[in-house]
This record gives structure tokens, sequence and C-alpha cells, in this order.
């Protein structure tokens, strides 16, 4: 299998086959299937792809319904939109009902650079996270998104997943078969440890590359399922190091550093500092690294808070 760097491109062939796979799959879309590539799955299968239209509401009410009637419903738009404006139909239709409807969160976190505030999700997560019954995902790499489409054929019960919008580099070892939960220990390390997902994961393994030459033993892990979360690996990776650090493309608030922080709540634990957006909303820029640069979210940061932390 030839994976895509580009998670979008990734998204959208997984889904096309498992359409291939599995005829009660369907799509529905809010106007935006060239961008979220659900347009790949529709060249093939027009008859069990829906377009919506500006109606995230509708779509959600709609892929309800049809996961009533045994289908296997993948709705998309841009995640700060599948999050917001649908939130009431997910909780009332899609949540509280525990049916299987997947969401396709697409050009999540800053990834829309140039779309600015309105179009970029920095609260998706904490949204996603709040509503009973919805699992959290965060792929790192097309390699672990195009594992989630393949898991959420028979994954029970809705399920949110965060896609980023640029190429990413690879950093999820593709023998390696995906499952739904567990967090993966990508580097150990016994000074600190850092929990990252989505576009994060790369830059802490970049920082934990930078600060072993430094003489600093950084354990990197990827925790791309955000709910449920996997409390056991969690606490097993914290024990005995001396800091801890949180890395995510997202508010600080509710999603990443918060679930870690849920998870070690009973154990005694060292300090925790979080890398993460600081309570405000996205900005446009001509280039996705510069828009991550400019909200602290890089290697360097990364680097500087575990030395912080460490005091070295």
């Amino acid at each position: 299998m030839e994976y895509q760097k580009n998670l979008r491109e990734a998204w959208g062939q997984a889904l096309l086959a498992l359409a291939r796979r599995n005829p009660d799959v369907v799509a529905l879309e809010a106007d935006l299937g060239k961008s979220t590539r659900s347009i790949l799955m529709k060249g093939e299968f027009p008859e069990r792809c829906f377009e919506m239209g500006i109606a995230e509401q509708d779509m959600a009410s709609t892929a309800a319904g049809l996961a009533l009637t045994g289908k296997i419903p993948f709705m998309h738009s841009f995640a700060v939109f599948a999050s917001g404006r649908a939130y009431d139909q997910l909780r009332n239709s899609v949540c509280i009902p525990h049916v299987p409807v997947r969401v396709c969160g697409s050009s999540a976190g800053l990834s829309d650079f140039g779309d600015g505030k309105t179009h970029q999700a920095l609260e998706d997560m904490a949204i996603m996270r709040a509503l009973p019954n919805m699992t959290v995902l965060c792929p790192a790499d097309g390699i672990e998104c195009a594992g989630m489409v393949a898991a959420l054929e028979t994954w029970p019960g809705p399920a949110y997943v965060r896609v980023n919008r640029n190429d990413l580099p690879f950093v999820t070892p593709p023998d390696r078969p995906y499952r739904i939960g567990p967090a993966v220990v990508l580097r150990t390390g016994g000074d600190a440890v850092v929990f990252a997902c989505g576009v994060m994961v790369s830059r802490a393994l970049e920082a934990a590359e930078r600060l072993q030459q430094a003489g600093i033993s950084i354990a990197v892990v990827n925790v791309s399922t955000l709910k449920p979360i996997d409390r056991e690996t969690i606490v097993e990776t914290a024990r005995g190091v001396k800091a801890i650090v949180t890395a995510e493309e997202h508010s600080i608030i509710g999603g990443l550093g918060s679930a870690v922080l849920e998870a070690l709540r009973r154990e005694r634990h060292a300090p925790l500092e979080m890398v993460g957006v600081q309570d405000r909303f996205g900005l446009s820029a001509a280039d996705y690294d510069g828009l991550l640069a400019h909200f602290g979210l890089t290697a360097e940061a990364i680097e500087r808070t575990v030395r912080a932390l460490l005091k070295t």
C-alpha cells in the first residue's frame, strides 16, 4: 500500500477503499467534497454519496437516520463547522441514541492557515470530548489516518476524527496494526515524557532527538485516541520521570493536556506543562509552519518546556 503524506488524501483514499469492501458505507458532504476528499468516493459510488449543501445540522440528522437503517455514514465538513454548527444534532440525534455516525472534521487546528480564525478549529476536541458516547481521534500521519478509517467500519457508536489539511511526516510504523484506543510509545526515555497528538507528534520526536544530544532522555507517546483515553499507558509512561509535557494543535483548555491530567488525577506525578494554543482564536497566515511558530507549536517550544521543568 502506498501511504499518503497528505492527511486529507489519506482519508479520501481510505474511505474509497472501505466503500469498495462494504456496500453499507455511505458519505455525506457539506459542499466541501473537493477539500475533504470525499469526492474520491463520489466518483465511483455516486449513489452512496449525499451532497447536503452548507447545512451541517441537516447532514448530522440525516446521517443519524441512515445509521438507524443499518448504513455506516461518514459525514464531512471542516472541523470548526462539523463540531460547532452540528453540535445539537450530534448530541441529540447521534450520541444519545449511540448510533455509528463517523464525523470527519477536516482542515482541523490551524491547518487551514489562509482562511483565519473563522475556519480554524482550536476547540473541537474539547467540544467532542464532552459528548457522552463520542469517540475522539486525532491521527499523527497519513498511515494512522488510513488505519482509523478502516477501524471505524466496525467501531460501535459515534466517532469524531480530526483531520489535518496538510502533508505531515510519517511517524507511524507501517507494519503496526492500528487499533482505536491504545496510546503508542514511539520513543522511550527516563528523564521526561511528551504526550502528543496530530502534527505535534513529529515535533515531539524532533525535540526528543535534540534533547538526546544534550544528554536528556525523553519518551514520546502518540495519544491519537483522546477518548477513550489509554489511562494505563499514560500512567505507566509517566511513572518515574521528572517532567511531563503535553503537545497539541488545540487550545490548552479541554484537549489533550486536559485528558492527560484527567488520566493522572489519582496518581502522584511529576510537574506537567502544556504546549498548545493559549486560549486564543487562530489567525490567517501565508504558510502553515509560520502560523505554528507564531503560536509556539514547534519542536523548539517543546524542548524549552522540557528544559524549564527539568531546570536544565
